[in-house]
């Protein structure tokens, strides 16, 4: 592709190392930004400078937050009791779009997956356990995807968790073997939170 501003291949360049965003597309996006007011350009840097350099990760969950505790870790109104694992924030916003759910959250930051070198070390499993052990907890639920990856993560936290008390489930499968979560509509994935089961029986009858 042939451009005739540095400048313009420079914007180009960047734009298409955003995920999805091919060649193509990304000389469309930045001709359209050309186009707009300087405003509006500004606005859009400005905000994803900001996201860099004041967005934070809730102390207590690991939540995207703009605060040192999020919203939903500060909210009283919600049973902290009972906490559901998720891989990252997108499962958290599609789970909180079902307005089912008035539990807390504890982001994991990814799935155990050797092939990629995600350990166990690599995730936030560490301070979930500890935040069992405080005692607080009385319900964990797995929410992670119906993946060999996401599998995999459900048994090693349910493994570290044995001798704890504390009750385990795992999301209903109205969401389909191999699926990503942020996928899920939201009556499936509100059913699913609704009808959780024990995670023994998720396992023992594969």
């Amino acid at each position: 592709m042939d451009f005739s501003s540095k400048l313009l291949e420079n914007a180009v360049y960047e734009m298409s190392q955003l995920p999805g965003i091919g060649k193509r597309t990304a000389l469309r996006l930045v001709l359209h930004l050309l186009k707009q007011p300087e405003r509006q350009t500004e606005n859009l840097s400005n905000a994803l400078t900001k996201l860099r350099t004041m967005v934070q990760f809730c102390k207590k969950c690991h939540n995207i937050s703009d605060t040192a505790l999020c919203e939903i870790c500060s909210n009283p109104k919600r049973d902290a009791s009972l906490v559901c694992v998720v891989e990252d924030i997108r499962d958290v916003m599609a789970i909180e779009n079902t307005g089912q759910y008035r539990g807390l959250y504890h982001v994991l930051g990814g799935k155990i997956s050797p092939i990629e070198g995600m350990g166990p070390q690599d995730l936030t499993i560490s301070s979930l356990i500890n935040k069992v052990k405080e005692g607080e907890v009385q319900e964990l639920i797995l929410a992670l995807s119906s993946t060999m990856e996401g599998d995999t993560t459900n048994f090693y936290i349910f493994k570290q968790l044995e001798g704890t008390g504390v009750k385990t489930s795992t999301i209903a499968r109205g969401i389909a073997i191999g699926d990503e979560l942020e996928y899920a509509d939201e009556v499936t994935l509100g059913r699913s939170i609704l009808n959780r089961i024990p995670f023994e029986g998720s396992f023992s009858n594969k």
